[in-house]
């Protein structure tokens, strides 16, 4: 067996909610709650039957590449040339990290708290993994000179993931500013910047971020996941300097050959319907009022929610977040996810999704609060 493989752990999100009953309220697993447009699907369908369900050339259909460069408009990032098609947000992510960094010589920082996945994938191809943890006594706000000073010689590629899953948080425009110019002016290599969009059309502030606005070495990872209810679609993408779109390319033709043909006939079809990826926003920010007043009400301790589908609530700074996610589903029947699970700093909180009907939602929080003594017994 691979050692890399065997050493790596599987997920721990996947693991709790295999543990969900039938009368669960489930706050755990990332996925939307909402149905697809059909007719999306519908219109990729009546495609198919016209012109077959073929291969695309490895990169994408350049019908598919063409609109999504065109459609975000990154300086020096809006050719098609610029743009890969993936078998979701987390092969985008492999791609990056396979095909640009250096076994030998680099290293991956990562800004945590964050999802597991680029850890596992660094790790999957023996790369040095760096970690800086953003602070708790600044609600694990984005600091760009606390992520500047994390930074090495062997440094190759910076991950941000903004919205923040798990924390919510969202990197403002001069915090994006203040690490372009300064990674810039360092000269040499280029240090890439990872940054995962993933949760980019659930966004709720004004000043969001975005690193393709300002920096050049910009890797953008995306997907319809999130932003259309298409989870299962697997459609994904990565925007990034076209020097090199063909190393990424070749790494991602020997794994998968190409994405999923009827799935970037989808997506073509959202892109061209004006408002098409943001069809699902107003639904999420009045879900997320929602969520808030009901937080408010029980009390419960929590992150600032800026973007994403989630909310940290705190459970104790002394409290084991595995053990209690662990309790809160067998004797409250309520899945979230411990915050250890994305860093050692996020340790006393859990990450919870508020998809799940409104009413469901505040009962889960109204649980988890009895459970960490926020609310009496009953209350």
């Amino acid at each position: 067996m691979n050692p890399r493989v065997e050493a790596i752990e599987g997920s721990l999100i996947r693991a709790l909610n295999a543990r969900k009953r039938p009368s669960s309220i489930d706050l755990g697993l990332g996925e939307p709650s909402l149905m697809p447009n059909m007719a999306y699907l519908e219109a990729a369908a009546r495609w198919v039957a016209t012109n077959g369900c073929r291969y695309t050339p490895n990169a994408g259909d350049p019908e598919f590449r063409d609109v999504v460069a065109r459609h975000y408009g990154y300086p020096q990032l809006d050719r098609a040339e610029n743009v890969i098609a993936t078998q979701g947000s987390q092969e985008a992510v492999y791609i990056c990290i396979k095909a640009l960094l250096d076994p030998a010589r680099d290293s991956i920082l990562i800004v945590e708290p964050a999802f597991p996945v680029y850890r596992k994938c660094a790790q999957l191809e023996g790369i040095a993994v760096q970690t800086v943890q953003l602070a708790a006594s600044d609600g694990f706000a984005f600091d760009p000179d606390r992520i500047l000073a994390a930074v090495t010689p062997q440094t190759r590629m910076i991950v941000i993931c903004s919205p923040s899953n798990p924390t919510a948080r969202v990197i403002s425009r001069a915090a994006v500013e203040r690490l372009a110019s300064a990674l810039l002016a360092r000269g040499g290599e280029p240090v890439y910047v990872m940054h995962d969009e993933i949760y980019r059309e659930q966004t709720f502030v004004d000043d969001a971020g975005w690193f393709g606005e300002v920096y050049p070495h910009t890797l953008a990872i995306n997907s319809l996941s999130k932003s259309n209810a298409l989870t299962g679609m697997r459609m994904g993408w990565a925007i990034a300097p076209s020097a090199v779109i063909p190393a990424m390319s070749k790494a991602h033709a020997w794994v998968v050959s190409t994405a999923n043909t009827f799935a970037q006939r989808v997506a073509i079809e959202i892109f061209a319907t004006p408002g098409g990826l943001q069809e699902h926003h107003r639904w999420y920010a009045e879900q997320r009022a929602g969520t808030l007043g009901e937080l408010d009400s029980i009390g419960l301790r929590h992150l600032p929610i800026e973007g994403s589908f989630y909310v940290a609530v705190h459970i104790g700074d002394a409290t084991n977040s595995l053990a209690f996610a662990e309790r809160l589903i067998e004797e409250d029947d309520v899945v979230a996810i411990p915050g250890s699970n994305f860093a050692p700093s996020f340790e006393g909180w859990l990450r919870c999704s508020w998809v799940a009907p409104l009413e469901r939602v505040r009962e889960g929080f109204a649980r988890i609060a009895r459970k960490s003594g926020v609310l009496a017994v009953g209350g």
